[in-house]
Formats: C-alpha cells, structure tokens, sequence
C-alpha cells in the first residue's frame, strides 16, 4: 500500500500529508481551495483538480474534511469517492462527523466492492504536526490491520474500535470529555482572575495534581498569553458537540454539562467568534 489520495488540506490535513510523506509514501492530494494545498505539493504531493481525480487508482484515499454536509459531497454521487475508487480500494474518513455516515458509507462501500473504514483523530494541530494522534477506528478488523502502517506515520495511539460507526462514536465520547473539562478549567481560570490570584502561579499549582488535564495545561493555559489562535476552531468544536447531543438523543442519554457548554459557544459564535481556538470560552466568563 504506497499510493494515497488525501483528501482535505486544512490545519490537521496538512501536517498528516507531510507525515505521510516523510514516512515513504506517494501521496495525491485535492483541497476544494488550492491554495492550502500549495505547500505540501511544493514539498512532493500531486495535485489532483477534483476529488475523482484523487481516489482513482489509488490503494487508500482517506478524506478529513469540515462538516457531514462535506463528507456527503465527498463521497457520494458520480464525482465522488466511492464511484470513482477501484475495487479494494481501502477508503479512511478521519473527518469528525456523525455515526450513522459512517455506517452508510461503510454499506455504499461494500456494495464497491470497497474496504471502509472510519478513523476520527485527536490530538488537535500539535498532534498532528508531531505525529502524535489518538486515531479511533471503527470498521473490518481486518481492513483495519492491513492499514496500521499508514495510521502509525501520523499518530501514535491507534486504536480499534470495533464496527463501523464505533469511532466515530468513541469520538463523541472524547468531545463530550473534553467539553467538560474545558468549562472547568476556563472557569478555574476565571475564578482565580475574580478573587486576585495569579492565575499563572495558580495553574502551575493545580496542573499535576488531581485537577490536571490536558485541556487545562495546554488549552485555557493559552489564554495568559492572550493567544486564541485555533489549534481547534470554536465552529468545529460546536459542530462536534452537536453531533454528540443528537446521537445521546437518539440513544436515550441526557448530557447536561455538554449541553450547557453548547449554548455558551453559540453564543460566542454569535458574537463573531466562530474562527477563534476553543481556548475562547475564557470569554464567556469575562463578558
């Protein structure tokens, strides 16, 4: 398995193209917006014009694109993935999108004569860039085992999920965590900055003990350098938890804290801050 279709070149997309090419592979890449692919083809990846273009003659095309709508498009109708993919073509959707996609496409898949699997990463743009994902795999046990080689050139903690859908639903269990965790520590931050702490020397105290996460030390901790570049956008974050609220819905199982912490980012997409890293829900607690 050495030619690849990547399809999606955006903070996480071009970090995982470079990953694959330092680690030997041929790699054929379509982005809706040149421009964000320019870098890495200057660095060795082929330009393909459209996302047929890129899954032909490939061995496996994996996609991680915005939104469900995106992934619609991309895989499915005469331009797509799927119909234009050769038979045992291994197809990776690592975008975050919903459970019941994936088992869709896994079926359309099948139908091809296609091996699918759904491969949700975590780790946020610094993962990415080191080659550190989590990556979540729900699909064939066996298709999943003949594509360890590509999944270890871009993270480190690659997991089998079981069936098609299960990462995708593991995934939602990771944002419903970190939803969570990210409202306690932007609220810890905001209580230290009422009562007169520094909130530096506070975050230094609590970050190895019981209160430590990775979303305190290395996501609100940002905001004391007054940086929201996103390493995650506040949209996408919204579009993950929505995701999440529908799926418990469905399944009977009400989530409170992510609920509350889906309102307070709509709010601040409200107010233009939708492009901002999910380190700008100090925000909410500032207004």
């Amino acid at each position: 398995m050495k030619r690849i279709g990547f399809i999606g070149i955006g903070i996480m997309g071009e970090s995982m193209v470079r990953n694959l090419m330092k680690a030997g592979y041929e790699v054929a890449v379509y982005n809706r917006t040149k421009a964000k692919a320019d870098a890495v083809v200057a660095e060795g990846a082929v330009w393909c014009d459209c996302a047929a273009q890129c899954a032909a003659g490939r061995d496996a095309v994996i996609t991680i694109v915005g939104y469900p709508k995106d992934v619609e498009e991309v895989y499915f109708g005469e331009g797509g993935v799927i119909a234009n993919a050769d038979p045992g073509t291994c197809l990776i959707d690592m975008t975050t999108t919903s459970p019941h996609l994936a088992e869709r496409i896994y079926e359309n898949g099948q139908k091809r004569g296609l091996r699918v699997l759904d491969a949700p990463v975590t780790g946020g743009d610094a993962g990415a860039k080191a080659g550190t994902l989590t990556i979540l795999v729900g699909g064939d046990r066996e298709t999943f085992e003949s594509c360890l080689p590509l999944f270890e050139a871009m993270g480190k903690n690659i997991c089998y999920e079981g069936k098609a859908g299960n990462g995708q639903h593991t995934k939602m269990c990771n944002q419903i965590a970190i939803a969570g965790a990210l409202s306690g520590a932007c609220e810890a931050l905001a209580y230290a900055k009422a009562v007169g702490l520094d909130p530096e020397v506070m975050l230094n105290s609590i970050s190895t003990g019981a209160a430590g996460s990775a979303q305190l030390s290395n996501v609100a901790s940002r905001t004391l350098k007054d940086d929201y570049a996103p390493g995650f956008f506040v949209k996408h974050f919204i579009k993950d938890m929505k995701l999440a609220k529908e799926e418990a819905e469905d399944a009977g199982a009400k989530l409170g804290v992510l609920d509350y912490v889906l309102r307070m980012y709509e709010e601040l997409e409200a107010e233009g801050m939708g492009d901002l890293g999910t380190q700008a829900l100090l925000k909410y607690y500032e207004r």
